[in-house]
């Protein structure tokens, strides 16, 4: 019945007539073998510069070169393999998450394949009169509006990385060379306004075919960084919250607390940009674990440097992703991938220590020591590898960012129907971060494996977001430090592999769950209560939102860490009632509290 409707009412009322109609106006039979240069001034992201995309035609390879003052980054796809090279200069192969079908649906839109008879071998659907749904062969899904009055594509509609909805419009066509081209390209990415991005087409040149080359990775990669004649050097880390925080310095200044993250970026807290008065550019959003985003720009700095280990000049982030409160300590930045992808990188809990090692002399003897390896991918920054969970094949993102033993996407928890599979579970705030708070129902699992590495009984936390990093359909969960601390983790960025080495005395708090069920905070008075979970023995105890906790078992919370009073409340004995003292309003208070599992032990 839609069918008939739709060829009553519209001009265009079937895919071919829609797709042929845009050929027309195009004035082209089919597309030409070539290449095109456009050159574009750029705008976005509270920057200016210029972006330079090369495409073939015939294929629609591509290679996109963004120059935008400080920031300067690339990406490609030579017709089998995406890449990218990120604002230090690095380039790695995209082969994780939906990189490799978005490069390939890029490339059908580049060379026009919808105009072939065959439709290049797409699956293709009408959703309006003048839209289409395209899903090429082994590409990722987009939906395509053509105007209804020149038949011209006026706007793509496409879910990008980490579940961001970006829209494309091409505005302001002009004949160029005899074939139609939007002068005009606006893309905003997940309905932001703030988020928008202009092109203006500057100068357009058509040649002949370009070598494969062209479009290929980089083979150089960039040699800023240094270690010591040893090739390695190993620095002492705190473990707070499950987080790996060591000493860096920026431009020779003083050593300050740094969040070590693969599953972020190199970033520089505003109060460190401030001290050390570098000049900050741009302004985008950021976002994080949570569904919200945060204000972001970019710094130029001319060193980072742990231990002996050190890279630069570099641009990096700016932005305010880990306030004291959450973490207990102001931190002076992230060290992310632009600085751990230039070396083998060994993270030993246990001993609690980071080693640099020069990729270069990361030798046979070395990989033996380092325990089972497991091959990885990149999707975007993130190493990501393939396991199962529960027996259900997965892939997982590695980052040393999250607290948690594993999270799970909420896509892959409505896909593998795990709410179900986990009806002791129990729905807590069980992480903050750049994003916010982070919601998520959580279970105790079965086995969760990485490669051919076993790990029994790791907490799950099955989120439902809709929106943010754990609302994207192209990975199924991140693995983080909760897990991560149970093994020496070497990371080997430049083969793509990571290696697990169990440790034989694990943290006592390893894969263990809050007794109490409560979200700490710290504030000037101690910590604070900033979720009480349904059903918990806090809840039972009458402890509320609010309420700021002075001392558990008589224990002055003044006197610990953030990350200490949290551990405890995993290693309390289930049964045994705890006092715990609190404050009210300014007006003190104390309940006897008793301890429970709140998911299975």
């Amino acid at each position: 019945m839609f069918m008939a409707a739709l060829a009553m009412t519209c001009p265009t009322p079937n895919v071919s007539a829609l797709l042929d109609a845009s050929r027309k106006a195009a004035a082209q039979a089919a597309t030409p073998g070539g290449t095109t240069i456009a050159r574009y001034a750029f705008s976005g992201e509270g920057l200016s510069g210029e972006v330079v995309s090369t495409v073939d035609t015939a294929s629609g390879a591509f290679l996109t070169v963004r120059r935008a003052g400080i920031v300067q980054t690339a990406e490609g796809f030579d017709g089998r393999r995406a890449w990218r090279r990120d604002m230090s200069g690095f380039a790695t192969p995209q082969d994780g998450g939906n990189k490799p079908r978005l490069a390939i649906s890029e490339a059908y839109r580049n060379a026009n394949l919808w105009w072939r008879a065959d439709r290049g071998g797409a699956q293709i659907e009408q959703i309006g009169c003048d839209a289409v749904r395209v899903t090429p062969r082994g590409g990722a899904p987009f939906e395509a509006w053509f105007d209804p009055a020149t038949h011209l594509l006026n706007k793509v509609r496409e879910t990008q990385s980490f579940g961001a909805v970006t829209e494309t419009r091409y505005l302001d066509y002009r004949r160029i060379s005899g074939r139609p081209i939007a002068r005009r390209i606006e893309a905003l990415a997940s309905e932001d306004p703030s988020d928008r991005e202009i092109l203006k087409l500057s100068s357009l040149r058509l040649g002949a075919a370009s070598r494969g080359s062209t479009f290929a990775r980089p083979s150089r990669q960039p040699r800023d960084w240094s270690l010591p004649a040893s090739g390695r050097t190993t620095v002492p880390f705190q473990l707070l919250n499950n987080h790996i925080i060591a000493q860096v310095r920026i431009d020779g200044g003083e050593p300050l607390p740094f969040l070590v993250d693969t599953g972020g970026y190199n970033v520089i807290t505003p109060s460190t940009v401030s001290a050390l008065r570098l000049a900050t550019a741009g302004a985008s959003q950021a976002s994080g674990g949570g569904e919200t985003t945060s204000a972001s720009g970019y710094v130029r700095i001319q060193r980072l440097k742990v231990g002996g280990a050190s890279m630069g000049p570099e641009t990096v982030s700016t932005f305010d992703f880990s306030p004291p409160e959450v973490e207990g300590l102001a931190l002076g930045g992230m060290l992310g991938v632009e600085f751990l992808e230039r070396f083998v990188v060994r993270i030993d809990y246990g001993a609690k220590t980071l080693t640099f090692v020069d990729p270069a002399k990361f030798s046979a003897a070395d990989r033996a020591a380092a325990g089972m390896g497991v091959p990885f991918r990149f999707y975007e920054h993130l190493p990501q590898v393939e396991g199962t969970f529960d027996g259900r094949p997965v892939r997982l993102d590695l980052d040393t960012g999250s607290r948690s033993d594993v999270n799970l996407t909420a896509p892959f928890v409505e896909r593998a129907g795990l709410r179900a599979a986990f009806p002791s579970g129990t729905t807590v705030t069980e992480g903050w971060g750049a994003g916010g708070p982070s919601r998520a129902y959580v279970g105790r699992a079965g086995e969760l494996t990485l490669g051919h590495v076993r790990i029994p009984r790791p907490i799950a936390s099955l989120s439902s977001a809709r929106h943010g990093a754990f609302s994207d359909s192209a990975y199924d969960g991140n693995v983080g430090g909760g897990l991560l601390k149970r093994f020496v983790v070497t990371f080997d960025y430049a083969n793509r592999m990571v290696y697990l080495a169990p440790l034989a005395h694990p943290d006592a708090d390893a894969s263990r769950f809050d007794r109490v069920g409560i979200w700490l905070n710290q504030v000037d008075e101690g910590v604070k209560i900033m979720d009480v979970a349904a059903g918990s023995p806090a809840e039972a105890a009458g402890l509320k939102v609010g309420d700021v906790v002075t001392a558990i078992d008589g224990a002055r919370v003044s006197q610990r860490t953030l990350s200490d009073v949290r551990r405890s409340l995993k290693l309390l004995a289930p049964g045994k009632t705890v006092v715990i003292d609190y404050s009210r309003g300014g007006v003190p208070g104390r309940v006897p509290v008793v301890p429970r599992n709140l998911i299975s032990d």
